[in-house]
């Protein structure tokens, strides 16, 4: 603290309440404040903190938004939260290479206002305010990644400081590279626990010429799970493909004011031209009424349009809304398309055995669904019964091929099911960890424990 304090001066917040926000977030798991927070404003400052920190022990973790769900944030041994939100500068775009190079505290949707002029757009479209490096750092991904991919797929480059305080650069602005070790990839995905990025060159694209969105409803899952397969199967220019249960239906049209039936529905989003999203919306709805849609709602104007979206935006608060006060742990699980079905299926019936509340909506196309459990962490008997669920979807998923998280990354709370998911290939992760951080100040005790 004493390097730190006459090289940031009022930048070094040491108060009570800056420690409380800054140790606290969009997460069920229990608070954990740092000593101290540093706000930095540039890959040199975050480079001065870092090796100062080495030099001292001293714990060190980023901080983007603030919006991770699984406890990545988090100061569990204190130390030195990194502010990392004013490095909000998009430093390159390059329209003709369709790429662009930001700073780390660049949100999303800052990102896209600037690029609209140009006729790009980055996008990974989560349902957080989320910064692209801590998107990076988590491998997020969202309602478009059916057709764009998630961050994996979309980060060309990286700046990252590491753990000593060097600076390093990978990857570039190439799409495609045979040469040494994918480090880019190393650092997307680990959360901060091996450096600290700071810059991120990404893959953009066109704004399509053309989108349709239609609102599909079915008596039951089995229904709207199979239609979702079949849509995928035929090759439709799908950009968004979007699930929510009965019990979410419900909480949608009690807190957004809606009248659409209570049983599970799609949102589904095809763009591209307007020729082939005319013909492919007007097949998708013939696969809805085959697969046994009770009603199909076709957005006619662009207001319609944002309608429908903001319903789905808004799911997760009306899911919280069905038991005020609690927050609800948000699960992420993915399978192979083949196996969503199935594994919707199976945790629906062992929810119904408990009375717990545990609304489910989920980018489908993708596999990957949520149940958010709104349990009250305070009280014993709901706590075991919503984790005793967690682990048992977990559990599902990994048996079907699947993965614990699909896009909230692992921090705190996925931690326990690391294991069973990478067996012998964890400890490889250790040694990894190890190697880049040898005196372990960055992140601690997030994704493994060493």
């Amino acid at each position: 603290m004493q390097e730190l304090a006459p090289v940031f001066r009022d930048r070094l917040l040491v108060s009570a309440s800056a420690r409380e926000h800054y140790g606290a977030a969009e997460s069920w798991i229990s608070a954990a404040l740092p000593d101290a927070v540093v706000k930095v404003r540039s890959t040199q400052e975050v480079a001065q903190v870092l090796a100062i920190c080495n030099r001292h022990g001293a714990p060190v973790v980023p901080f983007g938004a603030g919006s991770s769900i699984e406890g990545q944030v988090l100061a569990p041994e204190g130390g030195i939260t990194l502010d990392l939100s004013a490095m909000d500068q998009v430093l390159r775009i390059g329209a003709e290479d369709m790429d662009c190079t930001v700073q780390c505290g660049v949100t999303r949707q800052r990102l896209n206002e600037e690029l609209r002029d140009a006729g790009l757009f980055f996008p990974v479209d989560l349902g957080a305010h989320a910064t692209l490096g801590g998107m990076a750092s988590t491998r997020a991904s969202g309602t478009t990644t059916v057709r764009y991919g998630s961050m994996r797929e979309l980060v060309l480059g990286l700046t990252v400081v590491l753990p000593d305080g060097q600076i390093i650069r990978t990857g570039g602005r190439a799409r495609k590279s045979a040469s040494g070790y994918d480090l880019t990839h190393l650092f997307v995905g680990a959360e901060g626990t091996l450096g600290v990025i700071t810059e991120v060159t990404l893959r953009l694209f066109g704004i399509p010429a053309a989108s349709q969105t239609v609102l599909c409803s079915f008596a039951d899952l089995d229904a709207a799970t199979g239609c979702v397969v079949e849509a995928l199967q035929f090759g439709l220019g799908l950009n968004r493909i979007e699930l929510a249960d009965d019990l979410q239906m419900q909480a949608i049209n009690g807190y957004c004011g809606t009248d659409l039936p209570v049983g599970p529905t799609l949102w589904v989003e095809i763009t591209g031209s307007a020729p082939a999203v005319a013909h492919d919306i007007a097949l998708f709805q013939d696969l809805a009424q085959d697969a046994g849609a009770v009603r199909v709602e076709l957005a006619t104007t662009p207001d319609d349009t944002a309608r429908l979206w903001r319903i789905r935006h808004d799911a997760l608060y009306a899911a919280r809304a069905l038991r005020p006060g609690i927050k609800g742990l948000s699960t992420d699980v993915c399978v192979p398309l083949s196996q969503l079905p199935a594994c919707i299926a199976a945790i629906k019936a062992e929810i119904a055995h408990t009375g717990l509340m545990a609304p489910l909506m989920g980018h489908v196309g993708d596999g990957n669904f949520h149940l958010v459990l709104l349990f009250d962490p305070a009280n014993p008997a709901e706590l075991e019964t919503g984790m005793a669920i967690s682990r048992k979807l977990v559990e599902l998923a990994l048996s079907m091929g699947g993965t614990a998280t699909g896009e909230h990354g692992v921090g705190l709370g996925k931690k326990p099911y690391m294991q069973a998911e990478h067996g012998p290939a964890l400890d490889l992760m250790r040694r990894l960890k190890c190697a880049v951080d040898p005196s372990g100040i960055m992140n601690p005790g997030k994704i493994f424990d060493l």
